[in-house]
């Protein structure tokens, strides 16, 4: 191959190169020289996905809670799973909070559990 050749594929694979960007690339600088590269900032698409569906599931399991449980049931998947943005509790927590005892909050869990089971189990066969 001649260096003519050579130098042309040099070029032709540059040109198809140059507008490639690299994940460290920096995109800005600030007032104290710290970059910030585009790595920074990209959100992976396997992140985003696993997010999404983390949040129709919990959509989906707000719904149920409050339309296939009564209110003793959902109160106590709420308390026992942080339902609502707080902190899940023990079994020995709730049955405070509910004045009742530990093993009757296990066993509304376990039904309202089983409850729910059914009812993920049949939207997602429709």
């Amino acid at each position: 191959m001649s260096i003519a050749n050579e130098v042309l594929m040099y070029f032709r694979a540059a040109k198809k190169s140059s507008s490639d960007v690299s994940l460290s690339d920096s995109i800005e600088t600030d007032g104290s020289g710290s970059s910030l590269c585009l790595m920074d900032v990209v959100c992976f698409e396997e992140d985003m996905l696993e997010q999404i569906n983390k949040n129709e599931m919990s959509i989906t399991l707000k719904k149920l809670v409050s339309e296939m449980l009564d209110a003793r049931e959902s109160e106590i998947i709420r308390l026992r799973y942080g339902l609502d943005g707080d902190p899940p509790k023990t079994q020995h927590e709730v049955a405070q909070i509910c004045g009742i005892s530990r093993s009757y909050v296990s066993r509304i869990e376990k039904k309202a559990l089983e409850k729910l089971k059914k009812a993920l189990e049949e939207a997602h066969l429709d």
